[in-house]
């Protein structure tokens, strides 16, 4: 019978995983850690893999899984920032991923980070701890009034654009692609005018060279100084050190990051608080900013989903089929 292996998985997925795989008489072996050069070792005797994580596969997994004849490799995820394609296709092995289990789950957890934000919840949280009730200073404004930037307008950012729009605000988006079928939705611009006009900016782009700290300190300065910057994609967009400066110069309103560049140290698990860097400290101090540890994706609907859509490709693979969502890198 074909076995696939499965890494990190989570407990919530255990069901979606039992019921794709009865369906389709396959064995599927879970195992909890990440891949890595120690656990790649549990990949033999099965016929495919599957994983998610943000961690970079080290150099050694590729030859090890060659020599153990694997053919494949998803992440059951969109980002494929922690493969390295050269070392992929030296190794003869199709990469996958998948793009669109659920924006929505994505694009709705930044809104409601906005919407905090906006509202100034943070402050009011610190306040109300030192049992003070008052809201003078704490004025807000309400989402029709704001123009949102989407930098990056693909599935996620689409629907990103679609919620805010919805809601009566005005979105400007920047992407090398522009599709037709978002423009009830938002207006396609160039990234100096998005800057200039965003009152919040939402980062939906997939990290690479190209984009490796793209929010650095000249990005900020030329945010508005009411502005405020989402990150529900990927925590190497960011340049923590330059953002925190911005923070606490005020050269921008406040921040919300569901990803930090850092974040493979101590998210996902129980950490340690000498594991805990300094950045996160300083952030997660400051009542204008919103830390949640890479969360966005985790609904029930995208649980099903990435499991479905990640398992699929790997049997298509096995099988000798093309799978549907096969990265080139």
């Amino acid at each position: 019978m074909t076995k696939i292996i499965m890494y990190a998985v989570l407990p919530a997925e255990r069901p979606y995983i039992d019921h794709w795989a009865q369906e389709h008489q396959v064995t599927v072996k879970c195992v909890p850690d990440r891949l890595d050069a120690q656990t790649v070792a549990l990949a033999k005797g099965c016929d495919g893999i599957d994983f998610q994580q943000t961690a970079s596969l080290p150099a050694s997994v590729y030859e090890q899984l060659e020599a153990m004849h694997f053919k494949q490799l998803t992440v059951r995820i969109v980002g494929v920032d922690m493969i390295d394609f050269a070392l992929a296709k030296k190794h003869h092995l199709i990469v996958t991923n998948v793009p669109a289990y659920s924006p929505r789950a994505i694009a709705e957890l930044g809104l409601t980070q906005t919407m905090r934000l906006i509202r100034k919840l943070g402050y009011y949280d610190q306040r109300m701890a030192n049992y003070d009730f008052r809201w003078s200073g704490l004025e807000s404004t309400e989402i029709y009034n704001l123009t949102i930037g989407v930098i990056g307008a693909g599935h996620i950012g689409g629907a990103t654009a679609q919620l805010y729009q919805t809601l009566g605000a005005k979105v400007l988006a920047v992407d090398p692609f522009h599709h037709a079928d978002l423009l009830p939705y938002l207006t396609y611009t160039d990234l100096p005018t998005l800057l200039a006009q965003a009152d919040v900016i939402s980062l939906h782009t997939p990290l690479s060279a190209e984009t490796a700290n793209l929010v650095d300190a000249t990005f900020l300065a030329k945010m508005k100084s009411s502005a405020y910057l989402i990150n529900m994609a990927r925590g190497g967009l960011v340049d923590t050190s330059a953002l925190i400066k911005a923070l606490q110069t005020n050269q921008i309103a406040g921040a919300a990051l569901d990803t930090l560049a850092d974040e493979t140290q101590f998210f996902e698990r129980a950490a340690q608080a000498e594991e805990i860097p300094d950045d996160y400290l300083t952030l997660k101090v400051m009542p204008n900013v919103l830390i949640t540890p890479h969360c966005a994706f985790y609904t029930r609907t995208a649980m099903k989903n990435t499991v479905e859509m990640g398992l699929d490709d790997v049997l298509a693979i096995i099988k000798g089929q093309q799978p549907r969502y096969e990265v080139c890198g």
